[in-house]
């Protein structure tokens, strides 16, 4: 994946009909290469332009400007019908689960349908798949169980397991163990990195530096839409006083107010 130049600008009506209108430029100046393969932490308090992005790079928001190449093409640019032929190869994990998923169907029905409707598979095929996907991932005795029977850190596995049955190129997971118990949170991450498919890039959306160092190559650090510095993981140490931090929360740069502010 390429970032060229990304900028994205909201125009936001006032509470008035006669009320101007005001830009908000939620992302500016983005450049960025991702490697096939590499894990790339997107990071930073909410309102930093995080999730713009990532919403960005899957198409669910247009850029305002900039350019935005997949696997070496023009992907910004492209019209949502030739989009939607080519999203199989780039998928989104939703930062809460049990909205995503459809209440009437099973685990095992999640991943079918995502198989048959997404990767046009048969649906004897998809269903062999999809069987071993949710073994793999620990699910095997909760194939036929609803959403509502199961645990929150059960429902993203499901949301996982729909993902990578698609065997991806790109995966852009928005703080996905968002409001899980801390156990649970590392027993996701661990069920979403270690099973990627293999060459699949990660664009991993979190406010959670030990998740950051723990389980990415790079970080991006973002402040009000910029990316305010690039970290190598899990050793360097960052140098910009917002980045420090995010980092090191009781540190002498701890008063982060000021940035937010300022």
């Amino acid at each position: 994946m390429q970032l060229q130049g990304v900028h994205k600008t909201f125009v936001l009506s006032g509470p008035w009909p006669w009320s101007p209108k005001r830009q908000v430029k939620a992302v500016i100046d983005v450049n960025l290469d991702l490697k096939a393969g590499e894990v790339l932490a997107l990071v930073g308090q909410s309102g930093s332009g995080k999730t713009t992005l990532s919403r960005l790079i899957l198409g669910l928001e247009e850029v305002s400007g900039g350019a935005i190449l997949l696997e070496g093409a023009a992907w910004s640019t492209l019209s949502e019908a030739e989009r939607r032929r080519k999203r199989v190869r780039y998928q989104y994990i939703p930062q809460d689960a049990l909205s995503a998923l459809d209440p009437q169907q099973s685990a095992l029905e999640h991943v079918v349908e995502s198989l048959t409707v997404l990767a046009g598979m048969d649906r004897a095929d998809a269903k062999v798949k999809a069987i071993a996907m949710l073994e793999r991932l620990g699910l095997g005795h909760r194939l036929n169980a609803l959403p509502r029977q199961m645990s929150g850190g059960e429902q993203r596995r499901v949301t996982l397991a729909r993902v990578f049955a698609l065997e991806p190129k790109l995966v852009v997971a928005d703080e996905p163990t968002s409001g899980l118990d801390p156990d649970r949170q590392d027993t996701v991450l661990e069920d979403l990195i270690n099973n990627l498919p293999a060459g699949a890039a990660c664009v991993l959306v979190t406010h959670d530096m030990a998740q950051a160092r723990n389980w990415c190559h790079r970080a991006l650090v973002m402040l009000k839409g910029e990316v305010v510095e690039e970290l190598e993981l899990p050793d360097q140490e960052p140098t910009h006083p917002y980045a420090r931090v995010l980092f090191d929360p009781w540190g002498e740069h701890a008063d982060i107010g000021r940035y937010a502010a300022n």
